[in-house]
């Protein structure tokens, strides 16, 4: 089932009385989650992500705009008859309650033509359990249970009603992080499966990339970019967009354009065709740089991190915005010739007065307006 948010508006009384104005929670949101998809709201604390959730679910209602379940408006209609299924960041079981009798709960309150015997509802609540596989659990208690399974638990809840909607808030925030990576491969492994239309909910965009089909990027209540989670982050359309994604983050240097060629501190690092003169903050991707003896790019050595395959640079630049740079580099033989040269170890080797040089790659280097933040593309 496809939801379709039209301009949808939530305010809230502002808590400090001398202030009048009301708090926006969530601004002139548009949007339409295609059926069978799994799309993931993004963004810092305090961006209007979990609002929007409790928006669509019928939880909050809106200011203004439209909530469309298909081609049907739901905006007035209660949250028990919207036929959605939620997980909470608490897991919100029972304690007193086996983990059969916390997957039927839900089912206990259906009336009319929906009502199940009770055999219907133990068949329907072990299905459940199959699907996010804690079926050998059912006679446990939650306190009898790893966080993981917990989780499992208020999932295969949320799935017993067999919702056209599944809404999850946040729901791997409270496990340690090998757990969090498993749960939310499991995750998209039922999502895939039931080919339920699911929004999931998170701050982390390691998450949200590694899961989803579409991302939305929120700000302050505001959409700032929609798309599939490589695009936006080859592609980022503002500076918080491509600081907000990207794990090292995005490196940001003060720089300028001068004749169409991008300068960072003295040195002309890439041409930059199209792009008037002027100052401009440039943003290069960790992966956006390759060791050279003849870069244009210099920077000062300051550690070395070897993650396997990988090697991570660390260094400083005056015109950076980070107190370090982090590039990452496939270390060839020639890479580490290079580095052996400049670092003992991890550390700049104290005889050594080597600088690191680099070339940037064209694709991974962006820049924005200086004042506004928005992307100034380049040839």
């Amino acid at each position: 089932m496809k939801v379709v948010l039209d301009h949808l508006t939530k305010k809230f009384p502002n808590r400090n009385k001398k202030i009048k104005e009301d708090v926006i929670a969530v601004n002139d949101f548009t949007f339409e989650i295609p059926d069978g998809k799994l799309v993931g709201l993004l963004g810092p604390s305090g961006c209007g992500k979990s609002t929007t959730l409790n928006l669509i679910s019928g939880l909050e209602k809106p200011t203004s705009g439209k909530v469309y379940f298909g081609e049907t408006d739901v905006t007035e209609l209660p949250p028990e008859n919207r036929g959605v299924g939620l997980v909470f960041q608490n897991y919100a079981l029972y304690p007193h309650l086996t983990v059969r009798q916390n997957i039927i709960f839900p089912l206990e309150n259906l009336k009319g033509d929906q009502k199940l015997t009770k055999q219907e509802m133990n068949d329907r609540a072990l299905e459940a359990a199959r699907m996010v596989q804690i079926h050998e659990l059912m006679d446990r208690k939650p306190n009898e249970l790893s966080g993981g399974q917990q989780q499992r638990v208020a999932i295969a809840r949320a799935l017993v009603k067999m919702p056209g909607i599944l809404l999850l808030d946040e729901p791997l925030s409270n496990l340690d992080a090998r757990l969090r990576l498993q749960t939310r491969e499991e995750l998209r492994r039922i999502q895939t499966s039931t080919g339920i239309t699911t929004v999931f909910v998170t701050h982390d965009q390691e998450e949200a990339m590694s899961i989803s089909d579409m991302i939305v990027v929120m700000k302050d209540g505001v959409i700032h970019q929609i798309g599939k989670p490589q695009q936006v982050y080859d592609d980022p359309v503002n500076l918080f967009v491509a600081k907000f994604l990207g794990t090292p983050p995005i490196n940001v240097f003060a720089a300028r354009v001068e004749k169409e060629k991008l300068y960072i501190g003295e040195e002309a690092v890439l041409d930059v065709h199209g792009v008037a003169d002027g100052p401009v903050t440039a943003g290069i991707r960790p992966e956006g740089f390759l060791l050279s003896k003849d870069g244009e790019f210099t920077c000062e050595p300051s550690s070395l991190e070897v993650m396997g395959r990988d090697t991570s640079i660390v260094s400083t630049h005056s015109a950076c915005e980070a107190p370090a740079i982090r590039s990452i580099v496939i270390a060839g033989e020639e890479e580490v010739k290079l580095l052996d040269e400049i670092f003992d170890g991890v550390r700049p080797a104290p005889e050594s007065k080597g600088k690191l040089k680099f070339h940037l790659r064209p694709g991974k280097v962006h820049l924005f307006d200086v004042s506004t933040g928005d992307r100034i593309r380049f040839s």
